[in-house]
């Protein structure tokens, strides 16, 4: 931590300010080009707590509270519980290494029901932001139709960032987090033990590879998708868009969609 970090060391376990869980370990300074360096030197074997190497827990009520009434959506919601349950978490600031926010930062679509207002005030608030040093970001969705630009809405700062469909141009190397765009439907945990013990070639499995989503009309975000049919096969590799989107999609919709709508639908 920064100033009066010595002072905690002597302390009992402090509460945890408003707007934050921890993960723990020994405190360091750091800058934006060496954070990940230090965490591999100082935290051997638990650098990666990028990933999914937590145990399940329930979130707390208190943690709840540190919104002040702001809803936070099921998906933040399953974040914070894993990191809150896993053994890398500490309610004591002066242990922690890394922060990150209970403010929900997943949705920065304007335009979404989750979407959280007035964030920028609200982290600039934060008694320990300190412009986003030692913070990890969490973000799936940015920017709004059609553009959909990478701006969530509030300067991250010095704060490292998780984020789904970043774009290579805003990226960080050995600093930002390329996460995958997952449900909200998701499961937290992995379920039962997998009873697989080699590979089978051909495998047993009918699909290889399956895809199910929507396909933008207009603006930026469909180049991909809108060449997946040249994959699809509908046998074992199963790719379908539909081009329902938005109010307005008829008077925008090409020579594929009719086709592409009723796969889609089936």
């Amino acid at each position: 931590m920064r100033d009066g970090g010595k002072e905690r060391e002597g302390k009992a376990e402090e509460m945890l300010p408003p707007g934050y869980v921890k993960l723990s370990k020994p405190v360091a300074l750091w800058t934006q080009q060496d954070v990940c360096k230090w965490l591999k030197k100082h935290c051997p074997n638990q650098h990666q707590i990028y990933s999914d190497s937590f145990k399940q827990h329930d979130i707390t009520e208190d943690l709840l509270d540190s919104q002040k009434g702001e809803k936070i959506s099921e998906s933040y919601q399953n974040i914070l519980s894993t990191i809150e349950g896993s053994r890398f978490y500490t309610s004591d600031p002066g242990q922690a290494c890394l922060f990150v926010l209970s403010l929900d930062t997943l949705d920065r679509d304007q335009l979404s029901p989750q979407y959280v207002h007035n964030l920028k005030t609200k982290v600039q608030n934060l008694p320990l932001w300190n412009d986003g040093r030692n913070h990890l970001i969490f973000n799936l969705y940015s920017g709004t139709w059609p553009d959909y630009t990478e701006d969530l809405g509030f300067d991250i700062g010095q704060a490292m960032l998780a984020k789904a469909s970043i774009s290579t141009e805003n990226f960080r190397p050995n600093f930002d987090v390329s996460i995958p765009l997952f449900s909200k439907e998701h499961p937290r945990t992995g379920g039962e033990r997998g009873y697989l013990k080699y590979n089978s070639i051909p495998p047993f499995r009918k699909y290889m590879l399956v895809f199910k989503g929507k396909r933008y009309l207009t603006g930026i975000g469909s180049d991909t998708r809108n060449a997946l049919y040249h994959v699809h096969n509908a046998e074992d590799v199963v790719l379908l868009t539909t081009c329902k989107h938005g109010k307005d999609w008829q008077k925008h919709k090409d020579a594929r969609c009719d086709k592409d709508n009723a796969e889609y639908d089936k």
